[in-house]
């Protein structure tokens, strides 16, 4: 049982590691951006995140005309 344990923590040091290698070994590296909004292809093809796109809808158009609605009371 601590053999497992003991190799699963080393693949999990390794992982993380090599996951952080840009940031470790470049002046002022950063991760990559790994949200949808920060990619390119995506990006030109009109594609946003949901939070994005859920603020968009709920945002009142400049130029819109407001509907007139009767009460029904």
């Amino acid at each position: 049982m601590l053999d497992t344990f003991l190799i699963t923590l080393l693949i999990v040091a390794i992982s993380a590691v090599l996951l952080g290698l840009k940031v470790l070994l470049v002046k002022n590296g950063t991760f990559p951006n790994g949200h949808v909004g920060g990619n390119k292809a995506l990006r030109e093809r009109g594609i946003g995140c949901a939070q994005s796109q859920d603020r968009e809808a709920f945002e009142k158009p400049k130029f819109s005309i407001d509907e007139w609605t009767e009460d029904k009371n």
